[in-house]
Formats: structure tokens, sequence, C-alpha cells
């Protein structure tokens, strides 16, 4: 059975017409009718132009979004069915990483807070010298040091604070993250780092991944398989170095050929 299994998953807004007596008038299809199914440890990317569902997908396995239809299963367990309790308390084990960090961190929170509401969520009674050693061990594992634990975002670069976003994706202990363009926002430089980063944890911590991206080149280098989004469909989907090598589809082959190539 896959770790997780996405069946004939839909998510439709009404479009809506009138000031006083509104009336829907069509749909939008962010998402129709998408099959996946992704095994424990692999990095599955996600790709496809800004606003062909990949988002919206992302957030409605999160159960952020509530499903037109379908069912997402996680290890054997429909999360479609649960109640919006249950869905609370099962999020500890699939997290999220947004695009923008700095947007995603309260502002109002050191490093030491963030990190330590978050370690709670799964750990409640968590505190003191213990609390303090789990954020330590969480800072250094994504490559930052200790001694910036009470510092606030706005005191660390975009690369610093996107690891401070990863800490905290980690610290409930998640099976799945699902990461929405974690290095769009970042300079090229950094972008390597953070990749590799990824890789590293998911490898380390037996974690299962959806990596989110725009562009092909980024998802090709960290990717076990790639699922190409088109208009809220899975229009192709394999092997990341076979896609890469051999598309079959012409929306792969457009987003393919917009690569940039640098020419001697």
């Amino acid at each position: 059975m896959p770790f997780l299994e996405i069946i004939g998953l839909k998510t439709y807004f009404p479009v809506m017409q009138g000031i006083l007596l509104k009336r829907e008038v069509d749909l939008v299809k962010a998402v129709d009718d998408v099959d996946l199914a992704i095994e424990k440890g692999e990095i599955l990317g996600l790709v496809g132009e800004s606003g062909c569902g990949k988002s919206t997908l992302s957030r409605t396995v999160m159960q952020l979004i509530p499903a037109t239809g379908g069912r997402v299963i996680l290890d054997g367990e429909d999360l479609s069915t649960l109640s919006p309790d249950e869905v609370r308390r099962r999020r500890l084990n699939f997290q999220m990483i947004f695009q923008d960090p700095y947007a995603s961190l309260n502002p109002r929170m050191t490093v030491f807070s963030t990190l330590a509401e978050a370690l709670r969520t799964r750990q409640p009674d968590l505190k003191g010298d213990a609390l303090a050693g789990d954020i330590s061990q969480l800072m250094e594992r994504v490559g930052l040091d200790r001694r910036f634990m009470r510092k606030y975002p706005h005191e660390f670069s975009g690369g610093q604070r996107q690891r401070i976003a990863i800490a905290r994706a980690l610290a409930p202990f998640p099976r799945l993250i699902i990461a929405d363009e974690p290095v769009s926002a970042l300079d090229v430089s950094i972008q390597s780092q953070i990749l590799n980063l990824l890789k590293q944890l998911v490898r380390e911590l037996e974690l299962t991944m959806i990596f989110i991206s725009h562009d092909l080149s980024v998802v090709r280098y960290i990717a076990d398989r790639i699922a190409v989004m088109h208009f809220g469909k899975i229009v192709e989907l394999g092997e990341a170095e076979e896609l890469m090598e051999n598309p079959q589809h012409d929306y792969t082959k457009q987003l393919l050929a917009a690569i940039p190539h640098i020419r001697g």
C-alpha cells in the first residue's frame, strides 16, 4: 500500500454572479480528478506553471481546503472521513513548508518561541532544559547556530529564515512534508544549500515529501519522480530523469523548452 494515496481528488470553487441574489454561474476546477500514489521515503516533485492547481492540491491534501470529492489516504487512514478536530490532531503527522518564510514566521516570536510552540504540539509537557536542548538539536539539524535562538525573524537572511521554517515543520516529528515552492524566493546560491538540506533530512529522518515548484530544473535535482500538473490535472508522471530526457506530453515539452540555457 502506498504511504500517501490520492484518489479522484477534486477541489472546485464556485463562480458567483449577482449582488443581492447571488447564483452560481460556473466552477473553477482547481484540482480535477487527481490520482497519485507516493511511496514511503520518496520525494515526489509536483511541477507546473502558476495557477495550474499545485498549491490548491497541496492544501487539499493538508486538509486546509475542503475537497469537493475524492479521497486522501495517509498511511492507510482516510483523512477525508475525519472530523475537523481529528484532522487537527492528525496534522502533526503532515507538515508544510511555505514559499515565503518571512510571511509564515511570526515576527514577534523569537526562534526559541517559534520552535518551542511547535515542539509542544507533540510534547505538551516539554519545558526547561529539556525544551532548550531539543530546540538546540533542531537548530543544529537544519544548520543554524544555537546561539541565535533568542533572535527574531527580521534578524536573519532569507536562507536562514527558511531553515527556521524547516525546523518548525520538523518539530512535531511528521512523517510527510509538503514543501510549496520553498526555494523560489531565495538566491540561486542559497537554493542549492536548502535543496541539499531537504534531501538529507528526508534520508536521515525517513520522511516522505511532496516538493512543489514551477522550475523543472530544481525539481529534477531533488525528486525521485515528477508529476506535471496542467489546468488541475496530472498530465504526465514518471521517474525524474526519464521524464526530463524523454517527455511525452506537449505541456511537459513546453516547460522543458522554457528552461534557460547558457550558450558558449
